[in-house]
This record gives C-alpha cells, sequence and structure tokens, in this order.
C-alpha cells in the first residue's frame, strides 16, 4: 500500500491534492518525531507514518472550497468519511485513525451536547498510534498560508480551550505520557 498513491486517488485534483498531502507529511514528520524515542518497531513506525499520511484522505467528501473540496457534508465529518473509504480499501487499523483524530478526540457526549452531525458514538483515540497521528495533527493546519507553521504547545492548549480545560488536560497528558520529544 502506497498511501500517496491513495491520497491521489482521492484527490485528484492538483490544488486539493498539494494542500492535503503537504499537511499530512508534516503531520507523519510530526508523529515519527513522537514515535521514535518511544522504541517502537520497524512495523509500527511504518503504520504509524502511513496512518498520518492518510488520516484526512475523508476530507475529499466535504465542502472546503478554501482547500479544493467541494463536497456535500460539513468538515466535522472527514473522520467518518476517511473511516468508510480506508475501510472500502482494506485498511481497517488506518481508517480507526481516520475517525479518531478530531481534536483529541470526540466522545459520544461531545456529539450530543454541540449537536454535531455525526453518528452518537465514541470517536476518541483508544491505541497510543492514535494518540500520536492525533496529537501531531494538532499542531498543524491545512489554512492557506499556515501549512509550513508549526503551532507551539501553547497555541495547541489555546485551540483545545475552546472545548473545554478536560481537552487541555488530555493532551497535556498525551505530552507528559510521550516523555519530552514533543516539547
Amino acid at each position: 500500500m502506497n498511501a500517496l498513491d491513495l491520497l491521489h486517488k482521492y484527490f485528484p485534483e492538483p490544488a486539493s491534492f498539494k494542500i492535503v498531502c503537504e499537511h499530512s507529511r508534516r503531520v507523519a514528520e510530526k508523529a515519527l518525531f513522537i514515535a521514535k524515542p518511544l522504541g517502537f518497531s520497524k512495523d509500527r513506525l511504518c503504520f504509524i507514518e502511513e496512518a498520518a499520511l492518510l488520516h484526512d484522505i475523508g476530507i475529499c467528501r466535504i465542502n472546503a472550497p478554501d482547500i479544493g473540496c467541494i463536497g456535500a457534508d460539513p468538515y466535522i465529518r472527514h473522520g467518518i468519511h476517511g473511516r468508510e473509504i480506508l475501510e472500502n480499501e482494506g485498511l481497517p487499523l488506518h481508517a480507526l485513525v481516520c475517525e479518531r483524530h478530531i481534536g483529541v478526540g470526540l466522545t459520544a457526549e461531545d456529539i450530543r451536547l454541540q449537536s454535531l452531525p455525526l453518528p452518537k458514538r465514541d470517536m476518541s483515540p483508544v491505541t497510543i498510534e492514535e494518540r500520536i497521528v492525533c496529537c501531531a495533527d494538532l499542531f498543524y493546519s491545512k489554512k492557506p498560508g499556515a501549512i509550513h507553521h508549526e503551532k507551539s504547545v501553547e497555541q495547541v492548549r489555546q485551540g483545545l480551550a475552546r472545548f473545554g480545560i478536560h481537552k487541555v488536560e488530555l493532551f497535556d497528558s498525551w505530552l507528559s505520557g510521550f516523555g519530552c520529544g514533543v516539547l
């Protein structure tokens, strides 16, 4: 499986491919930066890299004209679209990373309280690999002009604070669990 070939398949438009690919490469680099000091096997590092490269594949089905995507659904649904795409491609573990990477994850309660247009189920990272990709994603934006900028830990915390202190605390617990490699 070649992750870049899969991205090409779902992002045939060069502008959207470039944005998603560049963002995903940065997330993959950050995820590997986090994972390598933790002593993962070569196979687990390969999975983390692939999952990070594919975590936003579902964006091809959402409405985000600023990044060249003209699907029908709102952005918040890109995780579940990514899960569906990667399950259909025979990548069920990569698919779970897609669904569970939004913010620091979404609980069924988050979805209910915010009236999000998502299935009412827990979509929070379960495995350490999922948490690593999710965490790495928080440091990068897909917004034009901001793709190459890595957010600081404090900027990530500020962004998460909008959704409650418990989200910041979860992020901080991940950083602590990963060691000082991210800071």
